[in-house]
């Protein structure tokens, strides 16, 4: 497969996907409403991604009312991975009360363009759909309490400020997305 990916400092792709509250999102949609907008590569069964369910869902609490939010995309192989199927996102997001839309890549054009690497894989775009930061949510995936850096918040923050992103990528940690052979 050949390999894209969105460089920092480029616009992100567009895209109009399912999400599993029955409506089509339009990322365009998204950045005519939000300050900034961090797209999440996630899927259901993948432990890193449990590991920082609580951590995301956080991040969007604590950020919303500043005119931001998170999108988490399914990109996995659903033929292959059965527990990333559209009506397992619906459960998953349900029982883990997912405070942030969750949408659905079938065609995983969304993730390819992107540059998606693994579950939990983080691009974060200002309002002009500039990407501005890319890899990990921190820098201990698991135990939240060892937490040093806090990447994705930081690169909110600084986004929020109009200040330069420092780092601007971090090597994404977690399971490896599950491309369609």
């Amino acid at each position: 497969m050949e390999k894209m990916s969105t460089v920092i400092g480029c616009y992100a792709p567009d895209f109009e996907i399912p999400g599993i509250d029955g409506s089509v999102h339009h990322l365009a949609k998204y950045l005519e409403r939000f300050r900034a907008v961090g797209v999440v590569f996630m899927c259901n069964h993948c432990p890193y991604v449990r590991m920082y369910l609580d951590r995301l869902k956080q991040i969007q609490a604590d950020f919303q009312a500043q005119g931001v939010t998170l999108i988490g995309i399914n990109a996995n192989d659903a033929e292959r991975y059965p527990d990333d199927s559209f009506d397992n996102m619906k459960r998953f997001a349900a029982e883990n009360q997912l405070n942030f839309p969750y949408l659905r890549d079938v065609t995983q054009d969304v993730a390819q363009s992107f540059g998606a690497e693994k579950t939990p894989h983080v691009f974060l775009l200002n309002q002009a759909g500039v990407l501005c930061y890319s890899g990990s949510v921190d820098d201990s995936p698991t135990d939240p309490t060892s937490v040093h850096v806090q990447y994705l918040r930081d690169a909110i923050a600084q986004v929020l400020s109009n200040a330069p992103i420092k780092p601007t990528s971090t090597e994404p940690v977690g399971c490896s997305v599950k491309w369609r052979s």
